[in-house]
Order: C-alpha cells, then structure tokens, then sequence
C-alpha cells in the first residue's frame, strides 16, 4: 500500500503543482481570465498540461490505491510507477514542446503509457471487485 500511496501523492502533487505554475504563468503574463488559443503560447500550454493532469490523474489515483488496497501481485506495483512517470512525462511534453500541434516525445510517452496503465488498472479493479 506505500507504493499506491506515494504514486497517488505523486499524481496529486502533479496537479497542484501545475496548478500553481498555471497561476505564476497567468501573474507573469497579466492574464487574469481567458488565455490565447495559440499552442505555442506558454500560458495556453501550461493551462492545457493542468486540464489534462485534471482528466487523468484522479481517476489514475483511485484506481492505485484500490488495486493497492487488495495486496495486488507484485507486477502491478511497477504499474502504479509506470502510471505516475507518464503522467510526469505527458505534463513535462507539453510545457517543454515549442508548440502543442506538433508531436513530441515526452508527450507520446506519456500519454500511451497512461493508456496502458489506466486500462490495466481498470480491469484489474474490476477483477478484484468480483
């Protein structure tokens, strides 16, 4: 359960982190409400990583610490790790990517090990459940 745990803190400090870099950006900016759509902004790219750490990493924490509630298989700790440097990784891709409408690595990877992860996770908490 301490793996859970520090994942799920890990993806709860993700997103008030990007919070917070959300609202530096928008005092360094003097933006007080609103954003330019350009995906090269820095502001629109750091709104943007928040929203999407907002979508995923909730749902991704509750399912760790369900499946790390249930003393799961070994094998599923390294998902729960997996699960948080992607998300890690898809947060660090958008706000270092020059512009959002271009591909990029860091970003790629993120988002096709959340995929992976989220998945696995979601059936075996259904396994569980049973």
């Amino acid at each position: 359960m301490y793996l859970a745990a520090v994942c799920a803190g890990i993806l709860g400090l993700l997103v008030f982190g990007l919070g917070i870099a959300v609202s530096m950006t928008r005092g360094a900016t003097n933006t007080v409400i609103g954003f330019n759509p350009d995906p090269a902004d820095r502001l629109y790219k750091m709104i943007r990583a928040h929203g999407n750490a907002t979508e995923f990493n909730p749902m991704l924490a509750i399912l760790i610490l369900f499946v790390g509630s249930r003393q799961p298989a070994a094998w599923l700790g390294w998902v729960f790790v997996i699960a948080a440097l992607s998300r890690v990784l898809h947060a660090a891709g958008m706000i270092m990517s020059p512009t959002l409408a271009k591909p990029q690595p860091l970003r790629a990877t993120g988002a096709v090990g959340t995929y992976v992860c989220g998945l696995i996770l979601a059936v075996e908490t259904i396994l569980l459940a049973s």
